[in-house]
């Protein structure tokens, strides 16, 4: 007797065909619609380009992710305006770190793609400012190779899809590798400016300081946060909660209103809800330790 082993055909990479369906069906979401929808095709990029190999298709795919994404980019970096710098080179340097965020992401690790991104991109913007207090006395030619290299670096990354090297930054701005070098270092001589600093040429007392022109903290940024938290924890609930949360919330809609929609008692909601927070609680907290 014979016995056939058939085995099962290795997984195929997605096709051509498949990454310009995925685009298009990216494209026919509008912004303004609803961010679930939003969100529902940006993740399928996220996965898309996960088993995709290096070539023309994974860049067409990692430049239509970076290009959904850049609102929250540009979101994240209206924090940190009113600080001396222009609003452009913030973008930049936001946009340079969701460059990094869609790189580095793994979706096989199961968190949302934003809890991943907005640290990335708050932590870029953040060591942007810690570089900008000269600690010596550097040159103004290497200050301004220095934000010349900044400002190239994200497109390199972009174009290349990889880190760009000194060989790489020394071509793009017709320069020495050596001055590149002189450039990267002279990063290291900085300093963090007191808050009380004048704030300009005025050194009279109680004229303004650094710290009277800083930002304060938006409060919608906390909301945008804890809501990209809970979207991973509401989808692991029963459809039947969900729902509920979203009449409850969404809706504006009362226990009594619920109950008669979906045909149980008003108790019945009650617990329902009452154990679909818990759980959400719990889970939020989970994720922020």
């Amino acid at each position: 007797m014979t016995i056939s082993v058939s085995a099962s055909a290795p997984a195929t990479a997605p096709t051509s065909r498949d990454v310009s369906r995925a685009i298009a069906r990216s494209h026919e979401t509008p912004t303004e619609t609803s961010s679930r929808a939003n969100d529902a095709q940006a993740k399928a990029l996220l996965s898309l380009l996960a088993d995709l190999p290096a070539g023309a298709d994974r860049d067409r795919v990692r430049a239509r992710l970076i290009e959904l994404y850049i609102p929250l980019a540009e979101y994240l970096a209206r924090r940190f305006r009113n600080r001396g710098e222009q609003f452009d080179d913030l973008v930049q340097v936001a946009n340079l770190g969701l460059i990094k965020s869609v790189d580095g992401y793994d979706p096989a690790r199961g968190a949302a793609f934003t809890s991943y991104a907005i640290p990335m991109i708050v932590g870029e913007l953040k060591r942007h400012f810690r570089d900008k207090g000269w600690d010596v006395r550097v040159p103004r030619r290497l200050q301004e190779l220095r934000l010349e290299i900044s400002k190239v670096s994200g497109d390199l990354a972009q174009d290349l899809g990889r880190s760009p090297t000194v060989a790489d930054l020394a071509t793009r701005l017709g320069v020495t590798e050596e001055e590149i070098i002189e450039g990267l270092d002279c990063g290291q001589a900085y300093r963090a400016l007191s808050l009380d600093a004048p704030a300009g040429e005025n050194t009279d007392p109680g004229a303004a300081g650094l710290g009277d022109l800083l930002g304060g903290e938006d409060p919608d940024m906390a909301n945008v946060e804890n809501r990209e938290a809970l979207r991973p924890i509401l989808a692991k609930l029963p459809e039947r909660e969900q729902k509920i949360i979203a009449m409850r919330f969404h809706g504006n809609l009362t226990q009594s209103q619920i109950a008669a929609q979906l045909g149980i008692s008003q108790m019945h909601v009650s617990r329902l809800l009452a154990g679909a927070l818990k759980t959400l609680r719990e889970e939020l907290s989970a994720v922020a330790e």
